[in-house]
């Protein structure tokens, strides 16, 4: 399990007690820190010594602060498991939820699987399902991307809610986009639904993600959000060179235009300058966008953000022949 920590000193002994909770002799912890700034550090040094009782433990530190995505990816080039999966520093796991999570996958012998998890918004809690029906089934994982006008497992990108064969990491489908500091799931999603051959969806609940987290990107409107723009271009990339761009583009733009839109209904949270800069970045990314996939998909939305996106759509073409 790969566990990348960032100034979470408040969080981390919840989530290491965890970890303590779900340990075997056969599972390895890698515990990344990027380079925090408060007592996180100390608090790591001293739960990798103690957890080394029960697990094998490996704690990394970052010099510089280099963003969830290449805290990520210094777990997976560490890792030695047969099987690896991710738990943010600041969410917990159940007591012997690990355990289960790998029987889960060695006995449907697939890539990969994914499970449902519980969202924790301080003393409430939601249960949130993988959006896909049919559970303890091996499957297509390309068969589940479609169809574009429904959530699909694409849209649940949450890379801790699962478990993922070392197969994949060696066929170079699990890193991520290096220095991504929002949405890095993402672009990986879709690979992995593109290019994986086996998946299965399990009905298993342990994860906890805490929302509302103080200093959360989620939770803050700075520059950094914006990197969603860098990840939904990777997209839209990747998916226009794949063998079935014609059916799969639809539902990259569209959940593309539904992610720019949903930013830009709440623009209060956005610093001033950023929230100009999402504006013009947003009006640029529909620029990008391959245009018949692009009507189609306005023709579709909800009156309200296809309109939104269409006064984008027109600045953009406006500025091109001001240009």
């Amino acid at each position: 399990m790969i566990v990348p920590f960032y100034n979470v000193q408040q969080y981390a002994p919840d989530t290491l007690r965890s970890l303590r909770a779900n340990a075997r002799s056969d599972f390895e912890f890698i515990l990344v820190d990027d380079c925090s700034k408060d007592e996180t550090p100390a608090i790591l040094e001293r739960a990798a010594e103690e957890l080394s009782d029960v697990a094998h433990v490996r704690y990394l530190r970052h010099e510089v602060n280099g963003g969830l995505a290449t805290a990520r990816n210094t777990g997976l080039d560490a890792a030695t498991g047969e099987y690896l999966t991710f738990l943010d520093g600041d969410d917990w796991l159940a007591p012997g939820y690990l355990s289960e999570l790998v029987g889960a996958i060695e006995e449907l012998g697939c890539d990969f699987v994914r499970t449902d998890h519980v969202q924790a918004h301080a003393r409430a809690r939601s249960v949130h399902r993988v959006p896909h029906g049919r559970r303890g089934e091996v499957l297509d994982p390309r068969a589940a991307i479609l169809p574009a006008d429904r959530t699909t497992s694409v849209d649940y990108a949450y890379a801790w809610a699962g478990a993922y064969h070392r197969r994949l990491l060696d066929k170079g489908l699990l890193h991520f986009t290096d220095g991504l500091r929002t949405a890095e799931d993402r672009p990986w999603i879709w690979k992995l639904h593109r290019e994986a051959e086996s998946f299965a969806v399990v009905g298993l609940l342990g994860v906890f993600y805490r929302r509302g987290v103080a200093g959360s990107l989620t939770q803050i409107g700075d520059v950094r959000q914006l990197d969603f723009i860098r990840a939904f271009d990777q997209v839209i990339e990747e998916t226009a060179a794949d063998r079935e761009a014609g059916q799969l583009l639809p539902k990259a733009v569209r959940t593309y235009c539904a992610i720019i839109a949903h930013h830009l209904s709440d623009e209060s949270k956005w610093e001033p300058a950023v929230a100009k800069q999402l504006r013009a970045m947003s009006a640029a990314a529909i620029k990008r966008m391959p245009q018949d996939a692009l009507g189609d998909v306005l023709e579709t939305m909800d009156l309200r953000r296809a309109n939104k996106l269409r006064r984008l759509r027109r600045r953009a073409t406006t500025a091109k022949a001001a240009a």
